[in-house]
């Protein structure tokens, strides 16, 4: 380390540094995080108390608690329609059907029945299956699966900018041909960023298989994931039994096509921002439990780390600033349903012939949906504030802003990298889901799908169910990727003592981050 700091204030020139062996078993080598430093360096002695600022350590007090209330009432509000649908369900038999094409076909084929929640529950598998396939090998081949996911992502934009010309979707053809020159013009940038966005990765990777509650977190709030998708799957499947018209319960209650579109509306918001809560709770509890706790007091091995550091996290993460994180995934919530709401009026407007309206409604769903990225970007940095510090949402955002404006834009492009990569699994997985769902559809023809009615609502199921359980297990490594790029704003001298390897890599190609941000 005594090799890039000399007589001049800024960090010296660039060295070679150990690569990862991309070949190595899951979950790979690992660094030598507590290689003591000698005293003499000034990073060094500039490390500051791992408790400052309330840091570890908040005020016993609930924010924002209003947010807090309403998560809980909506939550309490999905419970009691799912008991009302599902007891009517129920009562019925779920309306016939089973699996495979013999059960299939011996439903109703009036809406969804019991067959249709044997194939999202064959979907739930095959997604946690899948997610963790994908990590494992994003370990094994980080560098190669960064250069994949890169092209595969022009690739995409340019796909879909040939597939809307040709269709003659000509507003869409207009945006999709801006992204596509924007995502080819900016790849080699890209590309020069991705040595160290990897090696962040791996290093995340690495310490996590140190700090096994890591996954057992990451496991936990997939399975919560896992059982809100079948919960959700039988409340949407029992709504459409109870309430579309022609069933049998209609008999006993009032039955219309918008009643079950508003209720299914209703259950789609709670599922997404329950959803949210989940993964962000999971987010939080990383970031102030063993990423946290390993950037600011050093590895296990060291005897400083508090005891139990991940329920100390995730008691604060479900108690203390669960109305800050309900906050935030609201905010992200809004914003997806109502880029949903503007992508369903562009392909109204486009099926009815109405190009300006379609064109109107794509470009507004396109600018909503940017909107959203850079909300749900910025929300993971205020959820490991409040993780670390215990504060507001509002407080949290703000301080998030600073991080932001003083870092600049080349860190946090490294930082997305690392997110394009689990992104795009992400989307390969539930792609791959509402592939496996349209295969069974069509090879078992359910009755209640004999028109192919209700083949474009399966797919968009199996899609979510799978993007949320890949998404729900990468953001653990997300959090301590995250984690790390808060401490290196907060406390940059910290990682000279935890990873040098990466410190001076960051240090040579970005010598501003060395400087740090003081916390107010």
């Amino acid at each position: 380390m005594a090799n890039y700091q000399n007589s001049n204030p800024q960090w010296g020139p660039p060295q070679q540094y150990p690569q990862y062996d991309s070949n190595a078993p899951y979950p790979g080598p690992t660094p030598q995080y507590a290689q003591p430093m000698p005293p003499s360096q000034p990073y060094v002695q500039d490390v500051k108390n791992p408790y400052e600022g309330e840091r570890f350590k908040p005020k016993k007090k609930i924010n924002d608690p209003i947010f807090l209330v309403l998560f809980i009432l909506q939550l309490i509000g999905f419970a009691v329609l799912s008991g009302i649908a599902l007891q009517s369900w129920v009562a019925e038999g779920g309306l016939g059907g089973g699996l495979g094409k013999s059960g299939a076909t011996s439903g109703t084929s009036i809406t969804l029945n019991r067959s249709a929640v044997y194939l999202l529950l064959l979907i739930t598998g095959a997604a946690l299956l899948l997610s963790t396939a994908y990590l494992m090998l994003t370990r094994m081949f980080t560098r190669m699966i960064m250069h994949i996911t890169l092209i595969l992502t022009i690739a995409l934009n340019i796909g879909i900018c040939i597939y809307y010309w040709i269709t003659k979707y000509y507003s869409g053809a207009i945006i999709f041909t801006i992204i596509a020159l924007f995502s080819i013009f900016s790849y080699w940038g890209f590309r020069s960023r991705i040595p160290f966005a990897s090696l962040l990765l791996q290093v995340v990777m690495d310490v996590s298989k140190h700090h096994m509650s890591v996954y057992a977190v990451a496991m936990s709030a997939l399975f919560l994931q896992a059982c809100l998708a079948v919960w959700f799957t039988f409340t949407v499947i029992a709504t459409y039994s109870k309430w579309t018209p022609g069933n049998p319960s209609c008999a006993t209650s009032s039955c219309s096509s918008g009643k079950v579109a508003g209720l299914v509306f209703y259950e789609t918001f709670s599922f997404l921002w329950t959803s949210q809560v989940i993964g962000n709770v999971a987010l939080a509890t990383l970031a102030g439990g063993p990423y946290g706790s390993w950037y600011y007091f050093g590895p296990k091995s060291m005897g400083e780390m508090p005891k139990h550091p991940t329920l100390s996290a995730l008691g604060r993460a479900s108690t203390l600033s669960l109305g800050s994180i309900a906050f935030g995934s609201l905010i992200v919530t809004l914003l997806e349903l109502l880029r949903m709401i503007l992508r369903t009026a562009a392909n109204n407007a486009s099926a009815d012939g109405h190009p300006v309206e379609a064109c109107l409604a794509c470009c507004a769903a396109c600018f909503i949906g940017c909107i959203e990225n850079m909300v749900e970007y910025f929300n993971r940095y205020a959820y490991i504030e409040i993780s670390l510090y215990g504060k507001p949402y509002i407080p949290a955002a703000k301080d998030t802003w600073r991080l932001f404006k003083d870092r600049g834009i080349d860190a946090l492009v490294n930082d997305s990298l690392v997110g394009m990569t689990l992104t795009w699994g992400a989307y390969a997985i539930g792609l791959l889901c509402s592939l496996f769902a349209y295969l069974y559809l069509r090879f078992t023809s359910p009755s209640y799908n004999l028109d192919g009615q209700y083949t474009a609502p399966m797919l968009l199921f199996a899609f979510l169910i799978g993007l949320q359980c890949s998404l729900t297990l990468s953001s653990a490594i997300e959090a301590g990727v995250s984690t790390i790029f808060v401490g290196l704003g907060e406390d940059p001298q910290v990682l000279a003592i935890r990873a040098p390897e990466l410190f001076a890599l960051v240090a040579s190609t970005y010598p501003h981050v060395t400087q740090g941000v003081p916390h107010s």
